[in-house]
């Protein structure tokens, strides 16, 4: 019986690492400063989003926040706060508070959007399901909802829509997106905490260590080796205001503008 105390104790300490250590280093009340307009009433998702949901996702993936140094393990939260905010954003140019102070504003895509179901024999999409963009990284496609929802644990491809019904399940989908390189692309948590290196074909096409990387990683079609463009710079702001209230710097290579997308 001592034995298995002791291992479920070992168990229970390790999950709770990354929880403790992002929760040391971003508090409740720094996460309502970072995402200050979340609970508006002209947020969709007001109410939704909470911090209990977010520290308790992160507890399930014991990389995420912990890896590196104190500075790196701030600019990795600020990345992943400020990528998530970009695609949940309800800010606009002359905002209260500025357009970065209103991340987290949806938690599902807006208007009638597809269905993103497209064929594929390992994760085939559900009768009448639709697996259109919900939660922090919005997530999209029948091919994530099918590994997200095995990686977490829960049947996402029967059921979509806990993605914007259960506040912790939709923050483990943001997670594990960062958490999990789907080659060519390394993981968004790789490039942030520098265990990415380029590879001849990185290089080749201008992919070099920054937060820039990761945008190309999320949505590097539409914004990477276009040249500046707003959605890009959207999210260079969120990254930006995230990292001056954390006090940690930006480092380098921040934009995609001249990055070809990844294969």
């Amino acid at each position: 019986m001592r034995i298995l105390a002791v291992i479920l104790c070992t168990f229970l300490c390790l999950i709770g690492v990354s929880w403790a250590q992002v929760g040391s280093i971003v508090s409740k009340s720094l996460f309502d400063q970072m995402l200050k307009h979340r609970n508006d009433a002209n947020c969709a998702a007001k109410g939704f989003y909470t911090y209990e949901a977010f520290v308790s996702a992160a507890g399930s993936f014991g990389a995420f926040g912990t890896t590196g140094d104190i500075n790196t393990r701030k600019r990795e939260i600020a990345a992943f706060l400020a990528q998530t905010s970009h695609e949940t954003t309800g800010g606009w140019a002359t905002a209260p508070d500025g357009p970065y102070a209103w991340g987290y504003c949806f938690k599902q895509e807006q208007g009638n959007p597809p269905s993103y179901c497209v064929q594929n024999q390992q994760w085939p999409c559900a009768p009448g399901k639709k697996y259109f963009g919900r939660g922090p990284i919005q997530l999209s496609y029948n091919y994530n909802y099918g590994p997200a929802g095995r990686a977490i644990g829960a049947d996402l491809l029967n059921n979509p829509d806990l993605v914007a019904n259960d506040a912790t399940i939709s923050f483990k989908t943001a997670l594990w997106f960062w958490m999990t390189p789907q080659s060519p692309k390394p993981s968004s948590h790789d490039v942030m905490t520098g265990r990415w290196r380029p590879s001849g074909a990185d290089s080749a096409a201008g992919r070099v260590p920054g937060y820039g990387v990761v945008t190309n990683i999320i949505n590097g079609g539409i914004e990477c080796g276009k040249g500046n463009n707003a959605q890009m710079q959207n999210r260079i702001g969120f990254f930006r205001r995230y990292c001056d209230i954390l006090g940690v710097s930006y480092g380098d290579n921040l934009d995609c503008a001249n990055q070809r997308p990844f294969a």
